[in-house]
């Protein structure tokens, strides 16, 4: 889930080069419609999006029981220690930090 579509390119062919098939949602309110649709093995999530962020849609997802397990997982260039205890607090799994560095993603 990410708006910037310079970081949606280099981060599905990062995943697709290591053979994860790759949706893309633009801001969290169309994540929610396309987690409600298909089922989805992991999630990574900006925080910062127009629309609805990643904050507001995790907790969006977390609300629904159906999800409760998903892995959610923040990508984002919020890479303070606060801003870590933010994307846990709203239910996210783990914290990943922009510019992506291959090794700590997997």
């Amino acid at each position: 889930v990410e708006d910037n579509e310079l970081n949606q390119e280099v981060a599905s062919e990062l995943l697709r080069g290591e053979g994860f098939v790759v949706d893309i949602a633009g801001h969290g309110g169309i994540a929610l419609e396309m987690l409600a649709a298909a089922d989805y093995d992991l999630v990574l999530m900006d925080m910062q999006m127009p629309v609805m962020d990643g904050l507001a849609a995790t907790r969006a997802i977390r609300a629904q029981q159906r999800l409760a397990a998903l892995p959610v997982v923040a990508m984002t260039a919020n890479a303070m220690a606060g801003d870590r205890e933010k994307c846990l607090e709203a239910g996210m799994n783990d914290h990943v930090a922009k510019p992506i560095e291959p090794r700590d993603l997997w």
